[in-house]
Order: C-alpha cells, then structure tokens, then sequence
C-alpha cells in the first residue's frame, strides 16, 4: 500500500507539472499569435514558397524560430536560417511542412530548450522570414547551419561548409 501512494503521488505530480506546462504553453503561444495577426493585421494571410502555400503562421514559426537561433546575427544571416528551413521542407529527406521542420525532435536548439516562446520576434525577425519564403536563399540550398564556436555533433562536421554568415556556417 505504502509504494502505491508513492507512485500516486508521483503519478499526480507529473500530471499535474504536464497540465500546467501544457496549459501555459498554449496561452503563450495563442496570445502571442493573436497578437502577431492583429498587429500586421493578417487573418491566414498567404505567401509564396516555392510551389506550395505558406500561411500567417509560417511566417510567424519561422520568425520565432529565427529569434531564438539567429539573435544577434546580421540580417543576411536570420535570411539565411529561414531558408534552411525552406530548403529542409522542399528536400524529400526532411517533413514537407514548415512545422513539421521546426519541430522534428533535437533539431533546433532553441526549440528544444524552449527559447523559441521566451521572446516574441522583432520586426526584423518578420522581414527576414518573409523574405526566404519569397525566395532568397543566402545558403545557395544549403540543409544545415550550426555555430562552430559552440559544442555540436562530430556529424555535422561532416556536412560541406558552402558559406559562412556572422556566426554561422552553412553546409549541405
């Protein structure tokens, strides 16, 4: 009896730190995107991306997604890590949708480590998501970016560096 309300009490614990974790999540996330919307007022707007569609919520994923990775780094650069993103959705080797890039599990710092919901992108952020989903591609097609000055896989050393922006290379 005394080990089943030890698990009880775990079991509610992290059902409880679950919720709640979920539930603010969500609010950020819902508010954040109602604000985008009514701040550029856009309702699904769309955008060209290659041969497909790319809506409000694309642009405002990857401008998140450009704030938490390439903060700091020369407007070229935040350009450049959109359209890895972009190059990632149009290979066969990668998830087809622009959420289905950013969230494939390990494969963004920031959005494993939750920096992508702690700030909201800047207006930069913005122009320079809009600007790879209309087509520039700084990284000439490249699938792959990391910060050599920081700890990365032995792997990723393995990827040809084709051009170097700010802190960041690129490689296919």
């Amino acid at each position: 009896m005394q080990n089943f309300r030890k698990f009880g009490k775990k079991l509610l614990y992290w059902f409880l730190l679950f919720f709640v974790s979920f539930s603010i999540t969500y609010l950020v996330m819902t508010k954040s995107a109602d604000s985008f919307l009514k701040k550029y007022g856009q309702e699904r707007a769309v955008y060209a991306q290659g041969d497909g569609r790319a809506t409000a919520d694309d642009v405002h994923l990857l401008a998140r997604l450009i704030s938490g990775e390439a903060r700091g780094e020369p407007y070229t650069g935040q350009v450049a890590v959109a359209a890895i993103i972009i190059n990632r959705v149009e290979s066969p080797k990668f998830p087809s949708t622009v959420s289905g890039v950013v969230y494939q599990p390990h494969a963004f710092e920031s959005v494993s480590n939750g920096e992508i919901w702690r700030q909201p992108p800047s207006d930069e952020n913005i122009k320079a998501a809009r600007a790879a989903l209309n087509g520039w591609d700084p990284t000439y097609g490249c699938l792959f970016f990391w910060n050599p000055s920081k700890p990365v896989s032995k792997w990723i050393w393995t990827r040809q560096i084709i051009r170097k922006i700010g802190n960041h290379v690129f490689g296919k």
